[in-house]
């Protein structure tokens, strides 16, 4: 029998976790997808770094006199840098050059959700920040359980710490600026619609789809 076979078989007797903050758990029809088509998953794994750098750094940018935003997301922007890197480094080591992929409706279909008035515009982009990086952390470890091949495994999960750190940090940063009720109730709000953006398998496999 195929091993992507087998593979179904054992997703379908084995229930997938529930993260922080995220509503509803990953598919077994994404890590399906996702473990079919590894080289795709990693060139869109590259994208996501760098786009994760740059958000890091655009609110930088935004907010300059917030002083801890500033201090936290420059080590954050530091830190997927070097995770753009190493994705990289996987990338050459396969053979798979750099090109662009065309993005799932993940991203913008979140960003569509932050509002543009001050302060609602900084507390949104930080929690949909954190919504990102807890999707991303739980896709991360569902790939460093069920990848086949297991140095890529090993580098998947050695990520995973790594991404509950940064969605930990977006929630810390949000509860700095805005009391925890409106926080909490804004999450919710967010975290419902993440939710609904991933409920249909998209037919192109990213770590957003």
């Amino acid at each position: 029998m195929p091993a992507h076979r087998l593979f179904t078989r054992q997703l379908t007797l084995s229930p997938l976790p529930t993260i922080k903050f995220l509503q509803q758990p990953t598919s077994p029809a994404w890590v399906e997808q996702a473990i079919a088509n590894l080289d795709t998953i990693l060139l869109d794994h590259s994208q996501c770094e760098r786009k994760a750098a740059g958000v890091a750094l655009n609110l930088i940018f935004r907010y300059p006199s917030s002083a801890k935003l500033v201090r936290t997301l420059t080590a954050i922007a530091q830190e997927e840098l070097e995770h753009f890197e190493q994705v990289n480094q996987w990338l050459d080591r396969r053979g798979i050059p750099l090109a662009p992929l065309a993005p799932p409706p993940y991203g913008a279909g979140l960003r569509a959700q932050i509002r543009r008035q001050e302060p609602d515009r900084m507390l949104d982009s930080l929690l949909v920040s954190g919504l990102i990086e807890a999707r991303s952390h739980e896709r991360l470890g569902l790939l460093a359980t069920h990848c086949p091949e297991p140095e890529l495994a090993q580098f998947y999960r050695g990520l995973m710490a790594s991404e509950a750190r940064h969605y930990g940090i977006y929630w810390t940063l949000a509860t700095t600026y805005f009391d925890r009720p409106l926080i909490t109730e804004r999450l919710e709000e967010l975290a419902a619609i993440e939710s609904d953006l991933l409920s249909s398998l998209h037919p192109a496999p990213r770590i957003h789809s």
